[in-house]
């Protein structure tokens, strides 16, 4: 897939989606920058991809910290040199009643949800501006594209990770750097099996059984998507909306 030798960035990749993506680029070839705020989780990530012969390094980030992003990424630089991808996958979900929302959990979400994506993203397009190529592939979510009760704030968060993709798509498309977004449907995550059976408040199997496939995903369906918009096979697809979600939304 041309991977071999890009130096990529996933945010989140302690555990779920993006560890599976982290481990699917190094598998490629790839460079990888295992971002989280987990610590110990993003080292032994880390730890494993090398242990089976890839190239990886780990750094705790607070995504919406401008100054640990930069850090994280002058790091970057000096041990792997200039970024050619980078997957905005960390994220927080959230199921709390409209009603409910404190303006101190709605700034919290979209800190870490929507924030984050100006904060990275603007770290890392000069290092593709200057290669005249770079991969930015954003984690959104197919609640933003149904809608879910108890969800206002988190499908909000991810509605603007999308309509964000389609803005800098357009503005970035002469200049060799595609923009594009996975919409995970109900994927089987260590997150989904924590705060998102507590919140549904039934357990992953019962939900399973009333969508299309009658299973969950895995977080290596969304892992293949994002190393296929960051190949050269989709060199003219940007702005797009990939959903992954088993049928639960079709657009």
């Amino acid at each position: 897939m041309s991977l071999a030798g890009k130096t990529v960035i996933v945010t989140g990749a302690a555990s779920g989606i993006g560890l599976a993506t982290a481990q699917r680029f190094a598998r490629e070839g790839s460079k990888v920058a295992i971002w989280d705020i987990n610590e110990d989780g993003a080292n032994k990530a880390a730890a494993d991809i090398v242990a089976a012969g890839g190239k990886a390094i780990a750094s705790r980030v607070d995504i919406s910290s401008r100054a640990q992003v930069d850090a994280a990424v002058a790091r970057i630089h000096q041990e792997f040199g200039p970024v050619n991808v980078l997957v905005n996958n960390a994220g927080i979900t959230d199921f709390t009643p409209f009603m409910e929302m404190t303006e101190e959990r709605w700034d919290r979400i979209m800190s870490i949800n929507l924030k984050s994506m100006l904060v990275c993203t603007q770290a890392v397009v000069p290092d593709m501006l200057a290669a005249q190529w770079g991969r930015i592939i954003n984690i959104s979510s197919s609640s933003a594209q149904t809608g879910s009760a108890r969800m206002t704030a988190y499908a909000a968060s991810k509605g603007g990770v999308i309509a964000f993709t389609k803005a800098l798509a357009q503005e970035l498309a002469p200049t060799g750097i595609t923009v594009n977004n996975v919409p995970p449907g109900f994927v089987d995550t260590p997150m989904l099996r924590g705060e998102g059976v507590a919140g549904m408040g039934v357990g992953v199997d019962v939900v399973a059984k009333n969508s299309p496939m009658r299973r969950p995903g895995r977080p290596e369906n969304i892992a293949a998507a994002c190393t296929f918009l960051a190949s050269d096979d989709a060199d003219y697809i940007t702005g797009h909306t990939l959903s992954v979600n088993g049928g639960r939304y079709s657009n």
